[in-house]
C-alpha cells in the first residue's frame, strides 16, 4: 500500500483501502460540486474515475471551483481537474471525456462498466436520462440537488428524493422522476431556504459546494466499500 494512503487505512482498515483501488467511478459534472468531490476520491484512493463535463474554466468559477485557478483560465475542466489529479497520485486513472451527457447522447456510453455514477450535473433532462439509465443497469447511483443560492454548509443531507424538503430543484426531480415509475434515488440536498440575491441571479459559495462534494464523496466511499 502507498505511504499516502496510511492514515486513510487507519480509519478503513488496510485492506478496505486497497479495495478502492480496483474500484472504477464516473462522474458527471466537475464544477463547484463535482470537482471537490473528486479530489477527495482521488485522496481516498478511488484507483479509476472517469470523468465528463463539456466546460472550460471561466473567472466566475475561481470563486468555488477547486480546480479553476488562474494558471487553468480557457483550459478544459476534465483537463485541468486530470492534471490536478494526477499531481496528487500520478497512479491514479483519470480519464476525461470533453461531453456534455444528455438523452441525445447517452447511448454513446457504457454505465454498465462502473462500480457507482455520481451526479454532479445541473441540466434536469441530463440528470434524469443519467438515473434512468443507472437504474436500469443496476448501478449504483448518487444524485446532487441544488447547491446555489445556498450559505448554509451545515444543512446538506443524505436521502431519498422522496423525502427531501426546501429544494427547488429536488422537488423538479421528483415529479419528473414520479412520472417515469422511479421508485427511489439517493440524492445530497440541502433543506435550507435558498436566499434571494439581491440582483436575482444564482449565487454560488465555495463553502458550501464543497462541502457538497465531500459529503457525497464521502457517501460514495461508504457504499462502494458497504460500510
Amino acid at each position: 500500500m502507498k505511504e499516502m494512503f496510511l492514515r486513510s487505512s487507519w480509519l478503513l482498515g488496510r485492506e478496505a483501502t486497497e479495495q478502492l483501488n480496483n474500484k472504477k467511478v464516473a462522474l458527471f459534472g466537475v464544477g463547484g460540486v463535482g470537482s471537490f468531490c473528486l479530489e477527495a476520491l482521488v485522496r481516498t484512493g478511488v484507483g479509476e474515475i472517469h470523468i465528463f463535463d463539456s466546460d472550460c474554466v471561466e473567472t466566475t468559477n475561481l470563486n468555488r471551483q477547486i480546480i479553476a485557478t488562474l494558471d487553468t483560465l480557457g483550459e478544459a475542466k476534465v483537463e485541468a481537474a486530470k492534471k490536478r489529479c494526477e499531481s496528487i497520485n500520478k497512479e491514479a486513472k483519470i480519464v476525461p471525456f470533453k461531453v456534455f451527457y444528455s438523452p441525445e447522447n447517452s447511448g454513446d456510453f457504457d454505465l454498465s462498466r462502473y462500480d457507482y455514477i455520481i451526479d454532479a450535473i445541473d441540466s434536469v433532462p441530463s440528470k434524469i436520462e443519467l438515473i434512468l439509465k443507472a437504474q436500469e443497469l443496476g448501478v449504483p447511483i448518487i444524485s446532487s440537488m441544488g447547491t446555489g443560492n445556498k450559505l448554509d454548509p451545515t444543512a446538506f443531507k443524505i436521502a431519498d428524493i422522496y423525502k427531501t424538503e426546501g429544494c427547488p430543484l429536488a422537488r423538479s426531480m421528483r415529479y419528473e422522476l414520479k412520472k417515469r415509475g422511479v421508485k427511489n434515488l439517493k440524492c445530497l440536498y440541502s433543506a435550507e431556504k435558498p436566499v434571494k440575491p439581491q440582483n436575482g441571479k444564482v449565487g454560488s459559495a465555495v463553502f458550501v459546494t464543497g462541502t457538497a462534494g465531500l459529503v457525497i464523496a464521502s457517501e460514495v466511499i461508504k457504499d462502494l466499500l458497504d460500510k
